[in-house]
């Protein structure tokens, strides 16, 4: 799943230094979550969030085979800490 998510965005977005750490699908509350997980190499701001989110969404809509039994995108980063 995450290479194939990696494959779809990484090119759209590297330019926003961020890219696909992980895609998963999840069952919370009875609801099926397809989970995007970006990361970098430096820290990421909302804004940045904001702007991949926005990129690959529009990837997303497009991709309804990956997307058919999904109830809920959630794009969110990798939590970075004091290790």
């Amino acid at each position: 799943m995450k290479e194939e998510i990696s494959n779809l965005v990484n090119d759209k977005i590297k330019d926003l230094n961020v890219f696909v750490e992980d895609a998963y699908i999840s069952n919370q509350e009875g609801k099926k979550i397809f989970n995007i997980v970006l990361d970098s190499n430096e820290t990421i701001d909302l804004n940045k969030i904001t702007d991949a989110s926005r990129i690959i969404n529009e990837i997303m809509d497009k991709e309804e085979n990956i997307l058919k039994d999904i109830d809920e995108l959630d794009i969110f980063s990798k939590e970075k800490g004091d290790n």
